[in-house]
């Protein structure tokens, strides 16, 4: 729903941001990592992720889509909640949890306060394969307006192409020609899917 937000720095904690945009200002909880980046400069932008449960909506605020994406796959493991994804966000860089699922390191992911000898084999076991396509991320996004990528994939989207299927198909894409605008990644796009 909300993918990020650009605005206004009204205040920076350890643990969570308040962003303003046009008049409004955002909570947004966020890790160690993304805090100890934040630029003190008014002007900040930060990508998000809305978890919705019964009794809140709760906004966490990144510093890249990479820190992102990962946040993403620890919430789909089940035993990980967005708290514990924000602890281990905290405790470790994302390459060491991308180095620790890749490599079953299961000392590392145990040692993030809040998860077991079972939890942490679990999340290697759902997640190994799973964090490979995020290693490619830093390069794709260090090559890329991201901005470009995001409207492909949402031309895609309402060209009725399943979100998963489109993000590969660019993604891809964005790898052979780094320099392709939106109409040529969309075309191309269209050829592959």
């Amino acid at each position: 729903m909300i993918t990020h937000l650009k605005g206004k720095l009204v205040e920076k904690n350890p643990t969570y941001a308040i962003v303003e945009c046009n008049g409004v200002g955002y909570f947004l909880n966020i890790s160690l990592n993304t805090f100890s980046q934040i630029p003190d400069s008014e002007l900040v932008m930060l990508y998000t992720q809305l978890i919705v449960r019964e009794d809140a909506h709760t906004l966490y605020g990144f510093i890249s889509i990479l820190e992102r994406e990962i946040f993403k796959l620890l919430i789909s493991v089940s035993g990980i909640g967005p708290s514990i994804a924000r602890t281990m966000l905290s405790s470790l860089t994302t390459e060491e949890i991308q180095k620790a699922l890749a490599t079953d390191n299961v000392a590392v992911i145990q040692s993030v306060k809040g998860i077991g000898a079972k939890t942490a084999q679990k999340v290697i076991i759902e997640l190994k394969d799973k964090i490979v396509k995020t290693y490619d991320m830093e390069n794709t996004i260090a090559l890329t307006d991201n901005s470009i990528k995001e409207e492909a994939l949402s031309a895609l989207e309402v060209l009725g192409f399943v979100k998963r299927q489109a993000e590969k198909a660019v993604t891809a894409i964005l790898k052979e020609t780094p320099d392709a605008d939106v109409e040529k990644l969309i075309k191309l796009a269209l050829k592959k899917l």
